[in-house]
């Protein structure tokens, strides 16, 4: 009986956990809108809003951009409570260590985040407004590990048995990696709230590979100033170049890595679908980016972009932490020799 209560309340942790990483991906969206409409200003106090306790102040004050930024205030405190009661269900009847540890950590990074939040309130200082991004990212993906260590579908993986070289666990992890880089450097020309660098797409002011001279940034600023655009610097359009080569190489590694799962591990079913899941995601999100130029950065294509970029990074995890959970549980298992005989490697049982 107390086995089935077990198995019962790991469900619902389970669940409790998808549903933090929902809540995570919302915040996110929110927070996008919130700078894409440079509206992160518009509640000029923290932690309370013009005074009020944040959870007091009247609905019918929540105009224009108090409406997003206020909103976005009251998303992270719900995720913060999620994440609290997460950390301590964990730790009461989660019996890996170092799954415990996961919600601890996630519990210190929602309390950072919040307190990021607030400065970048009080000190006015768009650097901050970079980290708080990254962050947040980091910590979606924080909470997409823990809800997919603590589903039944994570010790299922102990029974795949496939020759551990087949799966490109460092390859998916530093693709994962060059996303969250992406995230980055996105997150860092958002937040110098400027208008695009570079206004036309595929072409970068009209060339494959811009001109970045002064005669060149002379003229290119001389024709912004005449549509009250912002001046820009070298540093800002190799900062958007940047961002379109990454993502270039990011497409042609996630389209590599759906090829090579359809190759190597057709046996792997979670890995075919998440791979083709990914390639989607990688188009729609290139979509998005070309959109956003097309656009001078609308608000909402803008978020949308954001969004995608999340949901890539969350995918890029997930098939990260599979490759090596499959990886792994090849140690100790029997491997065939040149004679036949069984050979075993470390047969130290693998604690999951």
């Amino acid at each position: 009986m107390n086995q089935i209560f077990s198995s019962r309340s790991m469900s619902w942790l389970n669940v409790f956990a998808w549903l933090t990483c929902i809540a995570t991906l919302f915040l996110i969206c929110s927070g996008g809108m919130v700078t894409s409409k440079g509206v992160g200003l518009a509640v000029p106090d923290w932690p309370t809003s013009f005074g009020y306790n944040m959870f007091l102040f009247p609905v019918s004050k929540w105009i224009g951009g108090i409406f997003f930024e206020h909103t976005h205030r009251l998303i992270a405190s719900a995720v913060g409570f999620l994440t609290i009661i997460l950390a301590i269900w964990l730790w009461r009847s989660e019996p890996r260590r170092w799954v415990r540890n996961l919600g601890a950590l996630a519990l210190g990074a929602v309390i950072l985040q919040g307190v990021l939040g607030g400065l970048r309130v009080t000190m006015l200082k768009d650097e901050i407004g970079i980290f708080h991004a990254c962050l947040a990212q980091a910590f979606l993906g924080l909470v997409v590990v823990i809800a997919l260590v603590t589903s039944k579908f994570w010790s299922t993986l102990s029974n795949v048995i496939v020759d551990s070289r087949k799966l490109a666990a460092i390859a998916t992890t530093a693709i994962t990696i060059a996303i969250y880089m992406q995230l980055a450097l996105g997150a860092t020309m958002r937040h110098q709230h400027r208008d695009l660098a570079i206004l036309d797409f595929p072409t970068a002011n009209g060339a494959w590979i811009p001109d970045t001279s002064a005669a060149a940034l002379a003229k290119i600023n001389a024709w912004r100033d005449a549509r009250a655009l912002s001046d820009v610097d070298a540093l800002q359009i190799w900062l958007q170049m940047a961002h379109r080569f990454l993502a270039a190489i990011i497409a042609l590694a996630v389209v590599a890595f759906w090829m090579r799962v359809r190759r190597d591990a057709q046996s792997i079913a979670v890995l075919k679908r998440l791979s083709i899941f990914w390639v989607a995601l990688v188009a729609c999100q290139i979509t998005l980016g070309a959109w956003t130029i097309w656009s001078n950065k609308a608000a909402d294509v803008a978020t949308a972009h954001v969004a995608f970029g999340a949901m890539m990074l969350s995918f890029g995890v997930s098939i990260s932490a599979i490759c090596w959970r499959i990886s792994y549980q090849q140690v100790g298992r029997p491997r065939a020799t040149g004679t036949g005989a069984p050979a075993f490697g470390n047969t130290g049982r693998l604690v999951a």
